[in-house]
């Protein structure tokens, strides 16, 4: 199962901690790991760097969520949720994905969060190209893992994210089937269905329309079994 994105919540209001709660709890892929009144005490949580996805309120006490946002060197992907319309310019001069205007609707919440989602998935990839050929790096719950080439087993498509099992690890990272399959050497992986890569020298068998890469049963398209055959067990 792909990890969810990582969101916290920055707001004075408890009315608008608790709306945006409730409304992430009904959003399949993402997960609140924290809400703050304070902006400084979420500024020191923002520190440590795994948040994916962050609601901000613009109008606070002690520290406005712009001069939050402006002291963060590395700061997440970010919704404004204000009751003040004046701020929009700002806000998006600071790179914010969406500008919600208090009180807004479950649907317009959605509409923002989709825009986060496709704004994580296509500017901010997570593979980091490498001079050497044998290995690539992503980045896992705000690490970056360097993952060899040799130790992958195969690659499976889940939507937003990717699932990369290894020989005794596996890492899910929000990436796209399309964008690993074009930074893997093709002389070592193989797309054999349109939600898995496999590393062609791991393949053990092939049972019907199923490889076996150790316990792992692969599936195959039916469209791609005879180009696999020659590739995997003929080349």
């Amino acid at each position: 199962m792909a990890e969810p994105i990582t969101t916290l919540i920055v707001d004075d209001e408890f009315l608008a901690l608790n709306l945006l709660e409730h409304y992430i709890e009904q959003v399949p892929g993402l997960t609140l790991s924290g809400r703050f009144k304070s902006p400084l005490e979420a500024a020191q949580r923002l520190q440590e760097g795994d948040i994916q996805l962050l609601f901000l309120d613009i109008q606070m006490p002690t520290l406005s969520g712009n001069h939050l946002l402006r002291t963060l060197k590395h700061p997440p992907v970010t919704i404004f949720t204000t009751a003040y319309a004046d701020y929009a310019v700002e806000a998006f001069e600071l790179n914010a994905v969406d500008y919600l205007l208090k009180p807004f609707s479950f649907e317009r919440f959605l509409q923002a969060v989709n825009k986060a989602k496709e704004l994580l998935r296509r500017v901010a990839p997570p593979m980091i190209p490498q001079e050497s050929k044998d290995y690539f790096s992503v980045r896992v719950d705000g690490k970056v893992v360097r993952i060899s080439f040799e130790d992958i087993l195969f690659i499976e498509g889940l939507k937003e994210y990717v699932r990369i099992v290894c020989r005794d690890t596996r890492h899910v990272t929000l990436a796209s089937l399309k964008d690993l399959e074009e930074l893997l050497p093709a002389t070592h992986f193989l797309r054999v269905h349109k939600s898995f890569i496999v590393a062609k020298n791991k393949v053990q068998a092939l049972d019907g329309n199923r490889l076996e890469i150790g316990a792992h049963k692969i599936p195959v398209s039916r469209s791609r079994r005879e180009a696999v055959v020659e590739a995997v067990f003929y080349e």
